[in-house]
């Protein structure tokens, strides 16, 4: 176990030192310590369904007796763990006030927490938002989302003791910088977020990165089938806004919609940026739509045209060849309606073809693909031609979409369910 921290700190203690709430409105609670003045800036976080503003995180802004400014890291490193619980306390009070002198109760209030502090939140009196917090802050527990950065989830007690002692207190907890670095689904599952705020990192390379662009979106929709709603933070761009949307993010934080500031922003905010964006996105949306649809329409056609040939009796060889004429085809194969493969490939003239790289692969002669999205979505919808999103295939180190149709065999050869299949690369 961690050393214990001290029993003494409090936010009465911590109020009193910073002056207390009381004053002017629109006059902040500042601190001072040791050689170090203190204030509070608030970032806007908004809900993209709803379009305004749901909380704010709260950022420490220090300057040393210069007046140059101090990084948050460098105020709290380098101290033994009574002076760090008491700079963090300090600081979470400082913006507690600030807040709750501004904020709509229907908010959230985003606090970072030093992972030292954290860990260590079970063997002391300190309470993130809970019952010890001062009734002037008028601040509910349910309102405070505490900030854990993924590379402080440890596999040990205390982790799990901290987590409980936020939840027990009424707190949400929110898994930052998910993505930066050695990321992976353990922690989330361990720690069941309430929210998980994707790093910049990730959100900048998908907007300039088609394929990293389609791994945020699964990723964002594996995050909410683990229970967490996905901020994306680090929003600068409209390009940036866009994968946002796209990926079904719930909520949105950055430069493009609102820069950190001493004041709260009010609930409209960023309404018109918004609007825009909603609209940028559907013209968008409809626009590759329509060019992904004129792209795969001729390899949807050559598909259905080939089970209408199958289901008229026509060998497998003879039904795709059209198909296989096209540009970027790769091969055709038939399934059984066990989703075990009948016959050998029909191979077609892509360059990715010609390599003996995944050799391996090549022979699939009663392969089962009964798991696979192009066969179970076929079966599903007999007559209509399916496509799968893009995917790695076995043939190449390269991504692929597969199109699919199920047809009745003739009754001469049994009339059982059959699914043609054909891939084409996908770049």
């Amino acid at each position: 176990m961690s050393a214990v921290l001290p029993l003494t700190t409090s936010f009465e203690t911590a109020l009193a030192c910073l002056g207390g709430i009381e004053g002017p409105a629109g006059r902040p609670v500042t601190g001072s310590h040791a050689g170090h003045r203190l204030a509070s800036h608030f970032q806007p976080i908004f809900s993209l369904s709803h379009g305004r503003v749901v909380g704010h995180e709260a950022l420490l802004r220090a300057t040393d007796a210069a007046g140059t400014a101090v990084p948050p890291p460098r105020f709290f490193e380098g101290h033994d763990c009574e002076e760090l619980l008491w700079r963090d306390q300090l600081v979470r009070t400082m913006h507690m006030a600030n807040y709750a002198k501004a904020a709509p109760q229907a908010q959230w209030l985003f606090l970072n927490l030093h992972p030292q502090v954290f860990l260590q939140s079970p063997q002391t009196t300190f309470d993130a938002c809970g019952e010890a917090m001062p009734r002037a802050l008028r601040l509910q527990p349910a309102q405070i989302v505490v900030e854990v950065l993924e590379d402080a989830v440890r596999d040990d007690a205390d982790f799990d003791a901290a987590v409980e002692t936020i939840r027990a207190q009424g707190g949400l907890i929110a898994l930052d910088d998910f993505g930066a670095g050695h990321s992976n689904f353990d922690r989330v599952w361990r720690l069941r977020p309430e929210i998980v705020k994707l790093d910049r990192s990730l959100v900048e390379r998908a907007a300039r990165d088609l394929r990293a662009r389609r791994v945020v979106v699964q990723m964002t929709s594996l995050l909410h089938e683990c229970g967490a709603l996905v901020l994306m933070e680090g929003v600068e761009t409209e390009a940036e806004a866009f994968v946002a949307l796209e990926a079904d993010a719930d909520l949105v934080q950055g430069y493009f919609f609102a820069r950190p500031q001493a004041a709260l922003v009010e609930p409209g905010h960023a309404c018109d940026t918004l609007n825009a964006l909603w609209d940028g996105f559907g013209e968008r949306w409809r626009e590759e739509d329509c060019g992904y649809r004129e792209r795969i329409a001729p390899y949807f056609n050559a598909i259905g045209y080939a089970s209408a040939l199958l289901a008229g009796g026509r060998c497998l060889e003879e039904a795709v060849q059209s198909f296989l004429e096209l540009p970027g085809t790769e091969v055709c194969y038939l399934l059984g309606q066990d989703g075990r493969q009948v016959g050998v490939n029909q191979w077609g003239q892509s360059p990715s073809n010609t390599g003996s790289t995944f050799e391996p692969f090549r022979d699939t002669r009663g392969a089962r693909w009964a798991r696979r999205p192009y066969f179970r979505r076929a079966v599903a919808a007999v007559g209509k031609v399916q496509v799968t999103r893009p995917y790695r295939t076995l043939h190449g180190a390269h991504l692929c979409v597969t199109v699919s149709t199920a047809f009745r065999a003739p009754a001469s050869q049994g009339g059982e369910l059959h699914v043609v299949c054909g891939d084409l690369t996908w770049s």
